[in-house]
């Protein structure tokens, strides 16, 4: 098995989401939360509450959609009209970027909320869904329901109304708005950083997939 970037990132994820399963500690000090980074300053959480999942299934349907979309955007993003060489540092960006950004709402939202928790990688996967979409938008995605394959770009539209729904319901741990936000971030990432670094044009490209 090949050594990649979303491999690393994959197995890292697994361990301390499995370690904090068993250890409430690990899951307090990780979890994103306001009150302690605009009190206590503790910047980190905007990264670490990605290292953590709700529960068992929270983290399996986050690190599949990750691996299955990571290993095909860090192909991409090797190829010489995109980032080339440079790919590894920008698949890292927009990784940690997508964690980070997606979090700022709720940062703002809930800095002094005693109640307000979150946990999960989901805003830097649906970064890592979106920049693959908008690169290859006719994809084929297969759920597990249904035994045909939807192009990436449709299923990139009910992957983001499903999240705004479950967003507007509320309640537990898992932050849906994540999904919307890391999303938006992935596509302005790919838009502006190929547009300087690559040779292709994002939106010809995009428009030109789904035309065929």
């Amino acid at each position: 098995m090949e050594i990649t970037v979303t491999l690393i990132i994959t197995i890292i994820t697994v361990a301390v989401s499995l370690w904090g399963f068993s250890n409430a500690k690990v899951i307090d000090e990780l979890i994103f939360f306001g009150p302690a980074i605009s009190k206590r300053h503790q910047y980190y959480r905007f990264l670490t509450h990605g290292l953590i999942h709700a529960d068992l299934m929270h983290l399996a349907f986050n690190m599949l959609a990750f691996y299955s979309f990571g290993r095909l955007l860090e192909y991409f993003f090797y190829n010489p009209v995109i980032f080339g060489a440079e790919g590894t540092l920008y698949y890292i960006i927009l990784y940690i970027g997508g964690l980070i950004i997606s979090s700022i709402p709720d940062y703002f939202k809930h800095k002094d909320d005693y109640q307000f928790r979150s946990l999960g990688a989901s805003g830097a996967v649906s970064s890592v869904i979106f920049a693959s979409i908008i690169l290859y938008p006719t994809m084929p995605i297969r759920f597990f329901f249904i035994p045909v394959d939807i192009p990436g770009w449709i299923f990139g539209g009910i992957y983001l109304l499903i999240s705004a729904y479950l967003d507007r319901q509320g309640g537990g741990r898992i932050n849906h708005g994540a999904h919307l936000w890391g999303a938006v971030f992935g596509i302005i990432f790919v838009v502006v950083f190929v547009s300087l670094k690559g040779q292709i044009n994002v939106f010809q490209n995009f428009i030109g997939q789904i035309r065929r």
